[in-house]
């Protein structure tokens, strides 16, 4: 029983060793292709709760996931730096197209508002005309002869 108990870690190391190749290869075969190398994802990719891979048991291959994730955070900040300003100027670009909208919408209340106070105005103003005339005709014109 001591000779598979044996047998049993290194069977696990070379599971999660070639999980480990297939991620940083994109070539998983469990999880999506493409998906990031964590030391969670190895033990997932390996068919193995994420907890089986300790680094009390897999100290070596710990420290070589470690390193690989050190070493290529330096390589994929731009991407992830590149991705972030893509997503914030396309919601900047939505939020500008959304104030956009709303500005015009404001406008055109305002226009609407004041062609209808001109109209209320014009209208005033014709009866007030009306009004000044009923009570003080316009003068004639003398004629000189």
């Amino acid at each position: 029983m001591s000779s598979q108990q044996t047998a049993e870690p290194a069977n696990a190391e070379t599971r999660f060793r070639q999980a480990f190749e297939r991620l940083k290869d994109g070539q998983s075969k469990v999880l999506p292709k493409g998906t990031a190398v964590t030391q969670n994802n190895v033990a997932r990719e390996a068919g193995c709760d994420p907890s089986a891979l300790k680094k009390a048991r897999f100290p070596g291959l710990i420290r070589e996931i470690q390193a690989y994730l050190e070493l290529h955070k330096l390589e994929d900040q731009p991407a992830a730096k590149k991705a972030a300003r893509h997503k914030a100027s396309r919601r900047s670009t939505e939020e500008r197209l959304a104030d956009a909208i709303a500005q015009r919408d404001r406008a055109q209340s305002q226009l609407l508002s004041a062609n209808l106070r001109i109209l209320e105005l014009t209208d005033e103003v014709q009866s007030l005309k009306r009004r000044l005339d009923e009570l003080l005709p316009p003068p004639m014109k003398l004629g000189r002869r």
